[in-house]
């Protein structure tokens, strides 16, 4: 007997039981359902749910697989002193992608962390289906991958573990599971993690794996990076085209740009992701940095102000360094709790553009924004697209008044 039919007793035997919910989640993650309808006119499509949420899974597979590379690649650049890898050709790039002792070290950190962001978060999703007696959902599919991405690579496994129940539990099972939560549940998760333990979610101490296991001769590597650098007024030690292409520590899959912008590509071709999110967010930082560009200009800021070197930055590297791009394209975009409206899309995006840079400057002791900046959006993303409607609805009754007059 096969394994799908082995699966299908369970699932028979099972039915209408109490833990029927769990059988058949693990039925129709591997399989289809078997269950057909046989009344009605019907539009088939084959997507679903399920098969979305793998699509975004698909989109960040090159995030992780460059975070596990750049996790080992960072920490024996760090050890060693070694020069960082001249972007002289493609070539190049793929003679230190293809570094094994760099894909090993990464892995041991990455692996553990993504294999406890799925086990604790869907254990927690299947109790909950259980005890409320409807299917697991497929809503953490696509945040059991964020989170690894967004979080240092030291981060302590038990942390993880409690933010995932905390994120899972408040930010997503209160308000009805799947589809009903306000914030999104991978950056409720990051912001527990950012306010309950702060020391392990920021400084120069946590970007980069630490050195005593593999040396015993340091107490650990100092790997700030970029914005931690110029939050503290210091001589930058990567270059733009570093930070573009991902050689530069930060959390594990945020640091290449250009592999977020092969994920917002995948994302947009299949209609999965709004373009208007993405390209209003990119507008909104971009008005952001030149409002501040200009006031460095006119000299109402000087170099002796802690705002200075963020301030000072050109607006469009602002796109490149931090978490910016990673944030715009796998966490703004959530369809869930994003804007809805077409309109809305648009004000929505380019104030999380707009605040994320706003929030970067002027807070050096955190010198990232796009976070806190998607959650505010979160909260009043319900907001804009009231306002987007009623302005509709004025705008159609003043054309109905002209007609009818």
């Amino acid at each position: 007997m096969s394994l799908k039919n082995k699966l299908h007793d369970l699932k028979e035997h099972y039915k209408g039981k109490k833990m029927a919910p769990a059988f058949n989640a693990i039925h129709t993650f591997l399989y289809a359902p078997n269950e057909v309808t046989h009344k009605g006119s019907h539009i088939r499509g084959v997507d679903d749910l399920k098969r979305t949420m793998n699509m975004v899974i698909l989109a960040m597979v090159p995030c992780l697989i460059w975070g596990i590379f750049n996790a080992g690649f960072q920490h024996y650049t760090a050890v060693q002193g070694a020069a960082a890898p001249a972007f002289t050709s493609f070539v190049d790039h793929l003679q230190y992608f293809f570094t094994w002792d760099n894909f090993i070290l990464g892995a041991t950190k990455v692996v553990p962390i993504l294999v406890v962001s799925y086990l604790v978060g869907l254990v927690v999703e299947f109790i909950f289906a259980v005890i409320k007696g409807h299917e697991v959902e497929e809503g953490y599919l696509v945040t059991g991958m964020l989170v690894p991405l967004i979080v240092p690579v030291d981060i302590p496994l038990w942390m993880l573990a409690v933010a995932v129940v905390f994120g899972v539990v408040i930010g997503k099972e209160v308000f009805g599971g799947t589809g009903m939560n306000i914030l999104n549940p991978a950056l409720t998760i990051r912001a527990f993690l950012f306010f309950a333990y702060p020391t392990w979610m920021s400084g120069d101490k946590v970007w980069v794996h630490d050195a005593v296991a593999r040396t015993g001769t340091a107490d650990a590597i100092s790997g700030e990076t970029v914005l931690g650098m110029l939050a503290q007024k210091k001589e930058l030690s990567y270059s733009i085209a570093e930070a573009f292409f991902g050689y530069i520590p930060g959390s594990i899959g945020e640091t290449s740009t250009l592999l977020c912008i092969l994920g917002a590509a995948i994302l947009i071709f299949t209609k999965i992701a709004s373009w208007r999110i993405i390209l209003s967010g990119v507008l909104g930082a971009l008005a952001m940095g030149t409002i501040f560009n200009g006031v460095i200009d006119q000299g109402w800021i000087t170099e002796g102000s802690k705002f200075y070197a963020l301030m000072s930055l050109p607006a469009w590297q602002h796109l490149v360094i931090g978490g910016f791009a990673f944030g715009i394209t796998f966490m703004a975009t959530d369809p869930v709790s994003g804007a809805q409206t077409n309109k809305g899309k648009y004000w929505y995006g380019f104030l999380i553009g707009f605040f994320a840079i706003m929030i970067r400057v002027f807070n050096p002791a955190y010198p990232e924004g796009i976070m806190l900046a998607i959650l505010l959006m979160n909260v009043f993303a319900p907001t804009i697209d009231h306002y987007v409607v009623q302005g509709n609805v004025k705008r159609r009754l003043k054309r109905l008044k002209v007609k009818t007059a």
